[in-house]
């Protein structure tokens, strides 16, 4: 059976439909596509081959391993080096520091192990109650929340948590309040799975407080499309207003037991994001109530933020994700950082946008 969302009559009318109301704007519009989700949808469907030229779709800063701080990572590995077993997802393990990288640690004896989910982790240590492990958390709200679900079980005495947790909407409200991203912004596209855990309503700031449009939107050619359609009609009427592409998955208010069970296990607080900074009420850290499982506190570890020392000398990562530079402007961009050996963030992780560009291609074409 065909997918209706990738179907190319649908497609086709969606960009002729975007092309008029472009037109009728009559000036060059500037569109972020928050999640690193929908830069890969973009480029392996080279929607931009499709779009009128003016209108910009620029990556922002929607890959945690990407905007992961260096100190964060500089802990799991001082972690690590003390004999504790540290557990992270895949794409951590080649980031590059001035502390080196998980990877490194790795091989030099510590004991880094990638797991494919949080019950991966609770698993491991509860088949080894003789080490000590802890879990390396970084992500967005998407993998705050199964995280967090793992405090509605027994956690073992063996296990800690070391967050690096974030929640996407401060940080591009930081973006867009401090005129970090490239110029002025006529729209937002909101990350669908995001919106899934925290609800649409979460992106309402943007319409209310800087009038800004906003389209909550899936991962599908269609998708992306629809949601670019819904902002220029919003831009084309001069009326900005949050509207939800996605409401066959994305409810007002989100998933309520998944927030209740990150609103029961973490706080919110300050924290550092690579490239942005500190953003205020953007972190998720343990309550007092699972303090013995925080790894900072069980084990002392504390590296200070350090934003002018997170950014590896040659490399336009930061500029990437503040939507200031695409990819392909970067001087190392398939030189000194490739797939199989990246300098920059931005090309270790799936979702970040200098990775999408090399494995898809920086030329937009129509790819049917």
């Amino acid at each position: 059976m065909e997918n209706r969302y990738r179907n190319r009559k649908t497609i086709d009318a969606l960009a002729a439909s975007i092309r008029r109301r472009f037109d009728a704007v009559g000036r060059g519009l500037k569109i972020m596509n928050v999640c690193g989700s929908h830069e890969r949808s973009i480029a392996e469907w080279a929607l931009r081959g499709l779009m009128p030229e003016g209108l910009e779709l620029i990556p922002g800063p929607g890959c945690p391993v990407c905007v992961c701080a260096e100190h964060d990572i500089g802990e799991a590995i001082a972690l690590a080096k003390q004999g504790v077993t540290v557990l992270s997802f895949g794409d951590m393990l080649r980031v590059r520091t001035r502390y080196g990288s998980l990877m490194d640690a790795h091989g030099e004896g510590a004991d880094v192990r990638i797991i494919y989910s949080p019950d991966d982790a609770l698993e491991a240590a509860r088949k080894e109650p003789g080490r000590e492990f802890v879990l390396f958390a970084a992500g967005f709200e998407t993998t705050a929340a199964p995280v967090a679900a793992l405090f509605a079980r027994q956690v073992p005495d063996n296990f800690s948590l070391l967050t690096a947790l974030k929640l996407t909407a401060p940080a591009v409200e930081t973006l867009v309040l401090g005129g970090r991203a490239t110029q002025a912004l006529d729209g937002l596209l909101a990350p669908g799975h995001v919106c899934v855990i925290v609800g649409a309503q979460d992106w309402e700031r943007f319409p209310a407080r800087h009038a800004l449009p906003v389209a909550v939107a899936g991962f599908e050619p269609v998708d992306v499309l629809a949601a670019l359609e819904m902002i220029l009609r919003m831009i084309g009427g001069e009326k900005a207003g949050l509207a939800n592409e996605y409401a066959r998955y994305v409810k007002p208010d989100g998933n309520k037991s998944a927030r209740a069970l990150m609103e029961n296990v973490f706080r919110v607080d300050q924290a550092f994001w690579r490239a942005v900074g500190s953003v205020e009420n953007s972190g998720l850290f343990l309550k007092d109530a699972y303090r013995r499982h925080d790894a900072r506190l069980r084990y002392g570890v504390c590296i200070e933020d350090s934003a002018d020392q997170d950014i590896p000398k040659g490399c336009l990562c930061h500029r990437v994700v503040l939507g200031q530079s695409y990819p392909n402007e970067c001087a190392l961009f398939e030189k000194k950082c490739t797939i199989m050996d990246p300098f920059g963030p931005c090309m270790v992780s799936e979702e970040g946008a200098c990775h999408i560009w090399s494995r898809f291609g920086a030329a937009v074409k129509r790819r049917f």
